[in-house]
């Protein structure tokens, strides 16, 4: 669903040296970018394809030529004109059997062979290496490029019939057409039978090195000698005269073994005539010149879907005679000319036929096949209806907006034609129909239009030219073109006389007048309309500069407004769209050129790109995504968001295929099956589609899945639910979007407004069922859509959060669903079925409250109730049976059981198909037992064990002791027992046994509480006993009176017992308090460290020499600390120093990596990432996180084990080993004073300045002042360069850093132990 459309044309016309003189041949040199023309007084015009691709050719009228002429005897004519790129000359053959070599930049003619009879023909094989020559004789000669005959054949079948020179001579007007397949292994020929008068003719395949005959058709009735084989090699086609049928020529075609293929009608008169066919180089296009009864026109043919389609006709008048050659590198350029000398370049671009509104219009010669995509895919060549014009149509415009659907088309015949088609929706009354469209009025000719476009509803911008041989014939009528010649710009104003109908089309009645005129002075590459402006366009010049067009008021022209950000090239695929929110849009160009660029403000978007549209899910048709492909055959889904935010490369890479090691599922490209498809179409809003034609012709409609999650998420911020839901189950989605996207907690808001629009409790029971406790769009698609803004979320919030009904995401939306299901639906079966589900599916499953409605019907059944109330309820069974479908049986059983209802369970136990002889036994026992007794029975069934204590505590005082072992077997009930006995001789026994199961725990400080709480101090006293709680222990004897030796005895071991511990404090204590041992209590507050306690237990008793003792202590204690923190120096110093070799060195490797990565992907782009993937993440010694196959073999036991051994090593600084700089940094903070330390230390400062120790404790305080601020110093540098990729040799030391600290940090807490007698003088 394409259309050829002519973009870019340039005719300039060729001086000849008389007015009598002709042009007869052309010939191109494309290595060289040369066209050669042959005239009929000999002389060839040698002119530069430059010539119209430059800038000014679009103003200028001649065509530079260099002139050489060519000497022929008289009354010798050129018969074929040629290029030999082997040569670098023209090749001309003559009716006197001359073969010239002309060398065009020489001037210089040679002739190189002599042919008896004459040359008809000469053909070159497309390799250059073998040429074909048919001489008069009718044979066939077979040579070389450099003039050696390979072989001589006879192209004639002789039937018997002897050829020689006396007898069989061809005439000129008897051509043998030759034609090359496109590797040069065969070549193909045209004749008929010797000696008969006979116009059946047959096609001959030769072989090219043997010269055999391969293979013939069948005697034929062909016109003319016309005959192009297909450069791919699969079609030969030639021309049937059909006159004898009363019937225009057919263009037939046949394969190499010379059998009929297929065919069409040219569609023409019967007196039409079909003078040349030529291939294009991609064999794609096949263009034709086409001799009418009142002009001649080139026709170009497309075949797709074993149709042919005519896409372009350009007509000329007879006596221009014209010729065609297509450029053989460039399929889509043509090259015309005319025997007066008009050379014309045609550039063509294939477009989509299909337009923003989904609506495809297929040009095929003078109709246009309408099909609306939106509707039905209807798969080509088929279509829905057809518009039929008076002639060829060559291009057309389309408008739709404001659901206004109007199409321009201009015909080859100059005429204008204006079709108003109606609404969409009623377009299926259409189907199979063909409307006839008549030209619009006009007072004046409108040129030959290369460019077309709406400006509004009524007026049509065009890019016409005037004067040209192909606008010249037009139209042959009395119309006045007023002698205007060269290209202009016009505005067309649109009237319909007729009146609208709003379910028929419109396709008469329309004038149409040239308002406003300008003349162009530089060549228009593009034309598109500006959708933010009402009457305005972008005109796209060559070399990609983009101008607005402003249509103004009043009689003058619209003008051309300041340059706009352009192309950095031209684009021939030009389109404009709204990008932005709402009401703040504005319009961006997008541009394609010919080498996959794709470009959009101002900048490269993509380099490799084959083929882009867009996407709406909009009203306001503000374009959202950018859809694309590329020529590795990847379609992505681009944010218009991305685009302008910078983020295409985080987000898109270079539009390339990722890693295929990668999971598909963060893929953001979708793989596209068939080589070569192009994208033709997008279904916008909630359709969400896009249409891709291969090159064979089908359609393919394909459901991205980001862009059906982006129209289910805009159905959600608009609150169409039941849009949504539909969306959800077409695509398959995962239900769970609904809920996700802006939270549970606000879909449970609107659940009754879901509830009302969906109105389907089908639907409802299949989502009711699909909702789970996670969240799918952080996991599932994470990589298509992003979480909503806060004001999306805001305005989709409808109530206050803390009204959820419950705490997590299932209960919620089940619940809310649930009660708007009771609110707004009326109540019928469907319903408490659904009802039911949102029970069941409930997490935890609600089956107590679906088997208590259960129950509620049956007892409704049983009751005989009104028949009105069965309709809208299901039967009891049906119910049940739902239930069991959607939860496990046995909990179903089990919840029934819990109901103490045994008819339900049974009922229940049946339908789940129990055996009986499981359940009924055990029923039958509950159902003989007290109500209480049943109860805890089936309490202790279903473990739900508070609700048995209940039950068998309130059954009486004879089931103490089962209460008693239920709550030692379960001991999370001895609260619950605690408040159920409130008597104390009952409730004794559970705070001992509670005590016991504690002790059992090892929980000694409770089980002691617990035991006090029942008065058992033996056992309290060995519990806080067990847990060295010495003044609990001591406590307790007091309360079990015991006398004073049994105390003193007691204490003496619990001292020995702190000692043991380690808690010299606590037994210094006890020794002091308890024993009254002042030696032994002062001794342990030496070992504690507790100086200035020590020294006041001292004074108080007054013992001289414990005050020698401690004095000595605290010196000896002082001594050791400053040796210990000089050692701490050095220690810091010389862990600071490994730490900087090491991440030094790790800098250095990584640095080298990093060159190393850089110079392997200047040389191999697959190289360098399998360099970057092995390095990525290694360290100066780690092993790296490189997988080779030989590791991928170990076990997973092995790699725990290994994981273990590191854990246990951690702490370990290992040399070498990848994690020693984390090591090194994490020992350094381990070595900080710790606050048990600076207690210890001003303590010890306090009691040396008591002994008068001044000058320790001096010294002591500064030794431990620098050993902090060295640690502290270190630390910070450790961490300063551990986020660095650099360390500074002069700011990154110690001295400095200590420095630094000393001044910001003197009055931290971490310091307050100094004594401020020694502080310097600041």
């Amino acid at each position: 669903m394409k259309n050829l459309k002519l973009y870019w044309e340039v005719p300039l016309d060729l001086r000849l040296h008389s007015d009598d003189e002709t042009l007869r041949f052309s010939a191109v040199d494309i290595e060289r970018n040369r066209l050669f023309f042959l005239s009929s007084h000999n002389y060839i015009y040698t002119s530069h394809l430059s010539a119209f691709h430059e800038k000014e050719a679009w103003s200028k009228t001649s065509l530079p030529a260099d002139v050489g002429t060519v000497d022929l005897e008289p009354g010798d004519t050129v018969t074929s004109f040629d290029y030999v790129m082997e040569k670098e000359a023209l090749l001309l053959g003559t009716s006197n059997g001359l073969l010239l070599l002309y060398n065009a930049d020489t001037n210089e003619t040679q002739v190189v062979g002599n042919v008896d009879g004459g040359v008809h023909c000469v053909s070159l094989s497309p390799d250059g290496e073998l040429l074909a020559t048919v001489t008069g004789y009718g044979q066939v000669l077979v040579m070389t490029h450099d003039w050696d005959l390979l072989y001589e054949t006879s192209l004639e079948d002789d039937e018997g019939y002897h050829i020689n020179e006396e007898n069989f001579v061809l005439s000129q007007s008897e051509q043998r057409p030759i034609s090359w397949r496109g590797d040069g292994k065969y070549f193909v020929t045209m004749s008929g039978v010797c000696g008969s008068d006979s116009l059946l003719r047959k096609i001959k395949v030769w072989e090219r090195d043997s010269g055999a005959l391969l293979a013939s058709s069948e005697l034929k009735a062909f016109a003319g000698a016309v005959l192009e084989w297909m450069p791919s090699g699969a079609k030969i086609a030639a021309v049937y005269d059909r006159k004898a049928e009363n019937e225009c020529p057919f263009i037939v075609f046949f394969e190499r073994n010379g059998l009929e293929r297929s065919k069409f009608s040219i569609n023409g008169g019967i007196d039409a005539k079909v003078k040349f066919l030529k291939w294009n180089c991609s064999s794609d296009l096949l263009a034709g010149v086409v001799e009418c009864e009142n002009y001649d026109s080139i026709k170009i043919w497309y075949f797709s879907n074993n149709h042919w389609y005519l896409k372009h006709e350009i007509r000329y008048l007879k006596q221009d005679e014209v010729r065609i050659i297509w450029n053989p590198v460039k399929p889509l350029q043509l090259i015309c000319w005319t025997v007066s000398g008009q050379v014309t370049v045609y550039n063509f671009v294939w477009f989509s036929a299909v337009t923003d509104n989904s609506i495809a219009l297929v040009i095929d010669g003078s109709k246009i096949l309408v099909t609306p995509l939106s509707l039905s895919l209807i798969p080509p060549p088929m279509y829905l209806f057809s518009l039929k014009f008076s002639s060829h149509v060559r291009g057309m415009a389309v408008y739709c907006k404001n659901s206004k659907n109007q199409l321009a088309a201009f015909l080859s015949d100059g005429n204008l034609c204006v079709v108003e088609l109606p609404s969409i929706e009623t377009w299926e009354d259409l189907e199979g129909k063909e409307f006839r469209v008549e030209a619009s009025h006009a007072e004046l000719v409108f040129g030959s239009i290369l460019h077309l476009a709406w400006l509004d509803s009524h007026t049509l911008l065009a890019v016409s030219h005037y004067g040209f041989s192909h606008s010249n014939g037009l139209l042959q009528t009395s119309m006045n073109e007023g002698g205007l010649r060269g290209f202009y710009l016009q505005e067309i104003e649109l009237e319909c006389s007729e009146d609208f109908v709003p379910e028929l089309l419109t396709c008469s009645g329309w004038h149409a007048t040239v308002s406003k005129q300008n003349t162009v002075e530089e060549l228009v590459v593009g034309v598109v309309p500006n959708p933010a402006s009402k009457c305005s366009a972008y005109m796209q010049f060559p070399g990609g500069e983009i101008n607005e067009y402003v249509s103004r008021i009043g009689i003058g022209g619209g003008s051309l407004d300041l340059k706009h950000l352009g192309f950095s090239a031209a684009c021939p695929w030009m389109s404009v769209t709204l990008v932005g929110s709402a009401g703040s849009s504005k319009p961006v160009l997008f541009g394609l050129d010919e080498i996959g660029r794709l470009h959009a403000g101002g900048g490269i978007i993509c380099n490799n790109c084959s083929s882009f549209s867009f996407y709406s899910n909009l009203a306001d048709q503000v374009i959202t995504h950018l859809i694309l492909t590329t020529k590795q055959d990847l379609l992505f889904i681009v944010d218009m968001v991305d685009v302008f935010n910078g983020e295409l490369f985080s987000k898109y890479g270079n539009f390339v295929q990722t890693n295929s090691r990668k999971k598909e599922e963060n893929e953001n490209y979708i793989n596209i099956w068939e080589r070569g498809a192009k994208i033709v179409g997008v279904l916008h809003g909630d359709e969400a589609a896009v249409i891709l034609q291969t090159t064979r012709g089908n359609l393919e409609c394909i459901y991205p899945r980001k862009l059906v999650l982006v129209s289910i998420i805009n159905a959600l911020v608009q609150k169409r639910f039941t849009d949504a839901l539909v969306m959800v189950r077409r695509h398959r989605i995962d239900f769970n979007v609904i809920v996700d996207y802006c939270g549970w907690q606000t879909f449970s808001q609107s659940a009754s407004e879901f509830v009302r629009q969906i109105n389907n409790l089908g639907y409802i029971t299949e989502f009711v069922c699909s909702i789970k406790n996670e969240n799918v769009i952080d996991k599932l698609y994470k990589n298509h859509i992003s979480v909503p803004c806060p004001e999306i979320a805001n305005a989709m919030l409808v109530g206050d959060l803390q009204n959820c009904p419950a705490d997590n995401k299932v209960s919620s939306i089940l619940m809310a669903i649930r009660k708007a299901l009771e609110d707004h639906c009326t109540e019928s079966p469907a319903r408490e079925l659904c009802i039911l589900t949102t029970l069941a599916r409930s997490d935890p499953p609600l089956l107590e409250d679906a088997l208590k409605r259960i129950k509620v019907i049956r007892e409704q059944e049983l009751s005989h109730a009104d028949d009105q109330r069965k309709m809208s309820c299901p039967s009891a069974e049906e119910a049940l049976k739902h239930l069991l479908w959607l939860a496990d049986p046995d909990a179903v059983y089990e919840a029934a059981l819990g109901l103490y209802d045994l008819n339900l369970t049974a009922i229940v136990a049946l339908n789940a198909q129990k055996d009986p002889k499981e359940f009924l036994p055990f029923l039958q026992e509950l159902e003989h037992m007290p109500t209480l007794l049943m109860q805890y029975n089936i309490d202790l069934r279903l473990k739900r064990f508070e609700k048995a204590l209940r039950h068998i505590a309130s059954a009486g005082d004879s089931y103490y002791d089962d209460c008693m072992a239920l709550v030692k077997k379960n001991p999370q009930l001895f609260p619950l027992s605690l408040q159920l006995f409130t008597d104390p001789a009952k409730r004794m026994p559970f705070l001992e046994a509670w005590g016991d199961y504690l002790t059992d725990k090892k929980c000694f400080e409770d089980a002691a509480t617990m035991y006090l709480s029942c008065f058992n101090l033996d056992k309290a006293m060995k519990s806080y006993r067990a847990v060295n709680n010495w003044s609990g222990v001591l406590t307790v004897a007091g309360f079990l009176n015991l006398g004073k030796d049994e105390v003193l005895h007691l204490a003496g071991e619990l001292c020995e017992e702190l000692q043991a511990l380690g808690k010299p404090g606590e037994a210094a204590k006890v020794a002091l308090e308890y024993c009254g041992d002042v030696n032994t209590g002062v001794n342990l507050l030496i070992s504690a460290r507790d100086w200035e306690e020590a020294v006041r237990v001292v004074f108080m008793h007054r013992r001289e020499d414990l005050i020698k003792a401690v004095k000595d202590a605290s010196g000896e204690c002082a001594s050791t600390l400053i040796n210990e923190y000089e050692e701490g120096l050095e220690k810091v110093g010389k862990y600071l120093a490994r730490y900087l070799a090491v991440r030094q060195r790790r800098l250095l490797l990584a640095a080298k990596l990093r060159s190393e990565e850089r110079a392997a992907s200047d040389i191999d782009d697959d190289a360098a990432s399998e360099t970057s993937s092995n390095f990525s993440g290694m360290s100066a010694y780690t092993t790296g996180t490189r997988k080779s196959s030989a590791a991928s073999t170990y076990s997973t036991a092995t790699t725990r084990a290994r994981d273990a051994r590191r854990q246990r090593k951690r702490g370990k600084i290992r040399p070498g080993s990848a994690d020693e700089e984390m090591a090194l940094v994490e020992h350094l903070k381990g070595m900080s004073l710790t606050v048990e330390a600076r207690r210890e230390l001003k303590s010890l400062l306090v009691s040396l300045m008591m002994f008068g120790e001044g000058e320790i404790a001096r010294k002591l305080q500064q030794m431990g002042e620098n050993f902090q601020f060295s640690h502290m110093a270190a630390v910070r540098l450790a961490e300063d360069t551990i986020s660095n990729d650099t360390i500074n040799e002069q700011a990154h030391t110690l001295e400095q850093y200590t420095r630094k600290v000393k001044v910001e940090m003197h009055n931290l807490e971490a310091l307050s132990w100094r004594i401020k007698v020694f502080l310097p003088y600041e």
